[in-house]
């Protein structure tokens, strides 16, 4: 038979079998939720019963003859070379342990002799080897300890991981509960003789081929598994466990899976959603089939025609030990970049800042296996997505549906091609959408004529974004260190600390009589880019009549940008005469007497030269 259903009580269930923890189980992860749920059970029907019953001697035929079986639930085992594995149920099993050892110690306080009894129930021999029977290899110091009973809870070892941590915090839990619960000798011997006689479980021993399939349906009911932890089970169970042991595949899928999930928690599912759209999906439609049950869609007939996972531990091995290390490892790479800044990968970190997650999927799908224009592909293509999304953003061309639609189109044009590729894919997308959305045929990637107006039409963080490249690019090109960290600037809106945008132009007669007191020309043309500058905090936010002399004065000392309009900022400063000569930036000049629609509009060709330098 493929599975053999087995009927046990728990005297049974622990008494000359050790259970090995299969790959297929993640660590022990119950909480306080399940297990007090576990026990509010147990002991619900225990009470209503022993009320009826307390005058019965607690032999294991008084028990057996009045007290009703309790069905528990269902673990399933498979044996591979002699051993027992727990595919699915060590929850539960764990659990059950935990309470066994409170019942032990509960023994020797009440010297009941029952101890022995219950000794042999947590741990005996096996052959010539004496072991937990819930064998937790890595957390035989946590077992001992809870076992043995004799050191505080404190000095107790958890440093194996999780599952000790967990085993700690759970067994004081059900010693609180089982210490209310059992007020005496006769009432603790009696729920001793009920726990193990009259609670029933279901073995189901399974042949090894239909492991993963078992595993995939009947996962533990205490916490739901993830998708990555089903596929684990689909993929691993498929390799015979001696090979599985002498490669350690186990090894190498948690290490990858940690790294990272190290970054956050559970990533690994997102990373495996990128990489099976990056690689199979060429429009956004496609790509939502896997942003539910992807470990399904694996060995459905479209990609399995591709991975070959179905029913072939060969290719398991080789996906293993090849394509899902080096994509893992890839996404590691990515990760960092995205989370701290690093030279070498900017334009990674720059994505972040602006939440445009999908150069994951650009990259993926543009590195093939073992690529050996990995690092430059990183950048190039994370610089690429900037550049596509600031320049659309800066010629009012940007809209998020169509956007987000026309990157998988660009995945699948770049998929495992050379980075020489990559450029012109983008710009045949980039001249696309400008010439679809301004309704006007787009010859270059940007145009004056797009950007003139461009300013009203931006959000906040984008502003803020656009400004802190341009104070980089003048800081860079005149050999000065940021003023602020430039994480800060686009980020960072608090009152004190934060930054704003502020117009040049503040609101009053002189200012409205230089655009002929036409109010709707005067909110469009001051809030242009050219118009715009962004300040630190609440001490030069305008009021509603400064005039702009004034403002000019308060610009001292801020942002560079800022300080260009002042005549002060270019005296003796070769590099910033050097950067205006090779650029050819005419109109960096200061504007000291006034400020209105010549010199507003001088600054509007000033940013888009420092566009085209910027995004080239």
């Amino acid at each position: 038979m493929d599975i053999s259903p087995d009927k046990q009580n728990i005297d049974q269930l622990f008494s000359n079998t050790t259970y090995y923890i299969d790959f297929y189980q993640r660590d022990y992860k119950w909480t306080k939720e399940p297990v007090e749920r576990l026990l509010d059970d147990i002991f619900y029907r225990f009470i209503q019963e022993y009320q009826n019953h307390k005058s019965l001697d607690p032999t294991k035929e008084a028990i057996s003859a009045n007290y009703p079986w309790y069905y528990l639930n269902t673990y399933v085992t498979n044996t591979v070379e002699g051993k027992v594995y727990v595919v699915d149920g060590q929850q539960r099993l764990t659990t059950l342990t935990l309470i066994l050892m409170k019942l032990y110690n509960l023994s020797k306080k009440y010297e009941s002799k029952t101890d022995k009894w219950l000794e042999s129930k947590i741990a005996g021999w096996a052959g010539m080897e004496y072991s937990f029977w819930m064998n937790h290899e890595k957390h035989e110091q946590i077992l001992k300890d809870l076992f043995e009973g004799q050191k505080d809870f404190k000095e107790m070892d958890v440093s194996s991981g999780i599952t000790a941590v967990n085993m700690l915090d759970n067994y004081q839990i059900i010693s609180r509960f089982l210490d209310e619960q059992l007020s005496d000798k006769h009432e603790f011997e009696t729920f001793a003789m009920y726990f193990l006689y009259r609670l029933v479980l279901i073995n189901l021993s399974v042949e090894q081929t239909n492991v993963p399939m078992i595993f995939e349906v009947i996962n533990d009911r205490g916490v739901r598994l993830k998708p990555y932890e089903i596929l684990k089970g689909k993929l691993l169970g498929q390799i015979d466990k001696i090979e599985m042991d002498r490669k350690d595949y186990n090894g190498l899928w948690e290490k990858q899976v940690q790294a990272i999930n190290d970054f956050k928690e559970d990533e690994i599912d997102t990373f495996f959603r990128y990489f099976l759209k990056s690689k199979f999906s060429n429009a956004q439609s496609e790509g939502k089939h896997f942003d539910g049950d992807y470990h399904r869609e694996m060995f459905s007939n479209d990609v399995n025609n591709n991975l070959k996972l179905k029913h072939n531990p060969s290719e398991v091995k080789r996906f293993l030990e090849q394509t899902f290390t080096y994509y893992t490892q890839l996404y590691v790479k990515i990760w960092k970049a995205y989370s701290h800044y690093d030279s070498s990968y900017e334009h990674v970190f720059f994505n972040r800042l602006n939440e445009m997650d999908g150069q994951f999927l650009l990259i993926l799908s543009s590195c093939k296996l073992n690529d050996v224009e990995e690092d430059e592909k990183i950048e190039k293509i994370a610089y690429e997505l900037d550049r596509f999304f600031s320049l659309l953003q800066l010629q009012n061309a940007y809209e998020s549906n169509i956007f987000s639609q026309t990157l998988y189109k660009i995945s699948s044009e770049i998929r495992d091609e050379p980075i020489a590729k990559v450029r012109e894919v983008f710009d045949k997308y980039l001249l696309e959408q400008l010439s679809n959305r301004r309704n006007s045929e787009a010859s270059q990637p940007v145009q004056y004529a797009f950007f003139k107006n461009t300013g009203i039409n931006l959000n906040m963080r984008f502003k803020r974004y656009f400004f802190a490249r341009i104070e980089k690019l003048l800081a860079e090109n005149t050999k000065l260190n940021m003023k602020h960290q430039f994480e800060d600037l686009v980020t960072k809106t608090g009152p004190k600390t934060g930054f704003h945008i502020e117009h040049i132009l503040s609101r009053n007669e002189e200012n409205l009589k230089l655009f002929n007191d036409d109010d709707d020309v005067f909110e469009q043309e001051r809030n242009r880019l050219g118009g715009i500058l962004l300040l630190k905090g609440k001490d030069n936010i305008s009021s509603s009549n400064e005039p702009y002399s004034d403002k000019l004065r308060s610009y001292d000392n801020t942002l560079y940008w800022n300080e260009t309009l002042r005549e002060d900022f270019y005296k003796s400063k070769l590099d910033m005469r050097d950067f205006k000569t090779k650029f050819a930036l005419d109109e960096l000049v200061p504007f000291t007497d006034k400020f209105g629609p010549e010199e507003l509009e001088s600054r509007q060709k000033l940013l888009f030269k420092m566009i085209r330098i910027i995004w080239n």
